[in-house]
C-alpha cells in the first residue's frame, strides 16, 4: 500500500516498516540509506537499542509527569547536559515538542524580557529573506519563505526582512570581501528606520537549512550582526533547529564564530527523532531579569519536559558524547564535502557544494557560469530526490530560493555515526541519481 506524497514528493510514498542504523526498510523489503537524516533530524540513525531501552525503561516507570506538578531525573539530566554544552552564558531552558514550538518560545521570551525590563515598546522582529523558522503562525511570520507563507498572509505578524546572507548569491552582487559589512549595514539601517526602541530581536539561522539549501554565513557576518544588535540593544535569536545539536560538528552552530546569542533554539537532532523534543535556551542575563520581575518564563505546553522524551534526549546525547561523534562530524565533514564536490564536478548543472560538518547543500543550476537557475516547473531537485529514493537513497530537496519560485538544492545530512562505507554508498547513489535525471 502507498500513500500520496505531501509537499516533497512526485507520485506516491512507500510504507515504512523498520529502521536499522543508517537505513530504513519499507514493507516491500527495500532498503534506503538515510542520506539526509530525514530533514536533518536523525543524528544517530534508526533503531538504536540503547535509546529504545532508555525510552522503554522510562515508560515502565512513568511516561510523562506534568511539569507544574513534578520534576524528573530525565528532565534534570537533559537540562544539565544542554547548559553544559552551551557554555556558561546560558542558564534557562524551556522544553517543547519540536522546532516550531521552540521558536515560538524564543519570540515570547524576547517579548517577555523587554516587558520585564520596562521597555514593552520593543515588540517588532527583524528576520532574513530565504529563512525558515517553523510552521506555527509566529514562527512562519519570521520566515522569509514565500511558498510556505502564501496561504497564511494577512494573519501573520508584521515582521521586517533584510537580505539573505548568501556568499554564492550575494545581495546586490556585493563582493565577498565586503558582504559581511554590507549586510551588517543593512541591518543597522533597518533598525534605525524602525526605531531601536521598537525592535525586540533579530532572528537568524546560523547555517540556513531548508529555505536556502544549507547556506553557511559569509566570513565575518555573524560577529558583525552581533555587534549591530548590541549597539541598538536588540536581542539576537539563533535558530539552530536544523543546524545545531552537533550537525555542523560543534554542539552550537555559532561556536566557530565565537558568537553567543541571547536566545537559541534546538530540536531535531536533540533527541535524534526517537521522540519529538525541542528546547529554547536563554542566557542568564535574559532569563534572570524575567524571573526576578515576573517569577517565571511564560512559555510552555502540556508536554513541555515530557519525561520519556527527555529520557530519549539524554540517551541520544550520551551516545554522541561517549562515541566522540561530534569530533567525527567535525573531522570527516570537510572530506565528505570535498568528495561530493569532486565527484559531482563533471555535472555542469552542479553550481555549488557547500556546508559545515554533516550538513551539506548541493545547488543545481541551468548554467554554472551565470548561476542561472532551472525553471521552477522543471522541479529538478524534487525529481532527483525521487530518483534517489528509487535508487535506495534518501536526500532532502529544496526549492524556491531564487526569486520566489526558482532555485534548486539538495541537502545531505547523514547520521553522525554513518560508516565510511555508507558515506561512499551515499556519494555513489547520489551521483547515479543526478546522472539519470540529467541524461538527455
Amino acid at each position: 500500500m502507498t500513500t500520496r506524497a505531501i509537499g516533497f514528493g512526485v507520485g506516491s510514498l512507500p510504507r515504512i516498516a523498520r529502521g536499522e542504523g543508517s537505513y530504513l526498510i519499507d514493507t516491500a523489503g527495500r532498503r534506503y540509506l538515510d542520506g539526509s537524516g530525514g530533514p536533518a533530524a536523525f543524528s544517530i540513525g534508526h533503531g538504536n537499542r540503547e535509546v529504545n531501552a532508555a525510552i522503554a525503561a522510562q515508560l515502565e516507570r512513568v511516561a510523562c509527569a506534568y511539569r507544574y506538578l513534578f520534576s524528573s531525573e530525565p528532565l534534570e539530566r537533559i537540562t544539565e547536559l544542554i547548559l553544559r554544552k552551551c557554555g556558561g552564558d546560558f542558564g534557562h531552558v524551556v522544553f517543547c515538542s519540536g522546532g516550531s514550538e521552540a521558536v515560538e518560545s524564543a519570540l515570547k521570551i524576547a517579548l517577555q524580557y523587554w516587558h520585564a525590563a520596562g521597555r514593552s515598546g520593543k515588540r517588532r522582529f527583524i528576520a532574513r529573506e530565504r529563512s525558515y523558522h517553523g510552521n506555527s503562525l509566529g514562527a512562519l511570520s519570521v520566515s522569509g519563505f514565500a511558498e510556505r507563507r502564501r496561504p497564511f498572509e494577512g494573519s501573520l505578524l508584521d515582521v521586517s526582512f533584510v537580505s539573505a546572507a548568501n556568499a554564492y548569491r550575494p545581495a546586490g552582487g556585493v563582493a565577498l570581501s565586503e558582504l559581511a559589512n554590507h549586510l551588517a549595514a543593512e541591518l543597522d539601517e533597518r533598525i534605525r528606520t524602525l526605531g531601536a526602541e521598537q525592535v525586540a530581536a533579530f532572528i537568524i539561522e546560523p547555517v540556513v537549512g531548508a529555505a536556502g539549501g544549507v547556506v553557511p554565513p559569509p566570513p565575518g557576518y555573524l560577529p558583525a550582526v552581533r555587534a549591530v544588535c548590541d549597539r541598538h540593544q536588540v536581542l539576537l535569536i539563533a535558530d539552530e533547529v536544523m543546524c545545531g545539536s552537533g550537525r555542523c560538528g560543534t554542539w552550537r552552530a555559532l561556536e566557530p564564530e565565537a558568537v553567543v546569542p541571547d536566545i537559541m533554539v534546538v530540536a531535531k537532532g536533540l533527541a535524534g527523532g526517537y521522540i519529538p523534543l525541542g528546547a529554547t535556551i536563554a542566557t542568564r542575563a535574559i532569563g534572570d531579569v524575567i524571573v526576578a520581575e515576573q517569577g517565571a518564563i511564560m512559555s510552555g505546553y502540556t508536554y513541555s519536559g515530557h519525561t520519556a522524551a527527555c529520557a530519549a534526549g539524554v540517551a541520544v546525547q550520551e551516545i554522541i558524547e561517549r562515541e566522540n561523534l561530534l569530533e567525527r562530524v567535525r573531522s570527516n565533514g570537510p572530506a565528505l564535502r570535498a568528495a561530493l564536490a569532486q565527484t559531482l564536478d563533471r555535472f555542469e548543472e552542479v553550481g555549488d557544494v557547500r556546508g559545515r560538518g554533516y550538513f551539506i547543500g548541493i545547488e543545481l543550476v541551468r548554467d554554472r557560469a551565470t548561476k542561472a537557475p532551472f525553471p521552477a516547473d522543471r522541479a529538478i531537485s524534487h525529481r532527483i530526490a525521487r530518483r534517489a529514493l528509487e535508487n535506495g537513497l534518501i536526500c532532502y530537496p529544496c526549492a524556491g530560493h531564487v526569486g520566489e519560485a526558482m532555485g534548486d538544492t539538495l541537502i545531505i545530512a547523514p547520521p553522525y555515526n554513518a560508516s565510511d562505507a555508507e558515506l561512499s554508498e551515499l556519494i555513489g547513489k547520489l551521483t547515479r541519481s543526478i546522472e539519470q535525471e540529467l541524461a538527455p
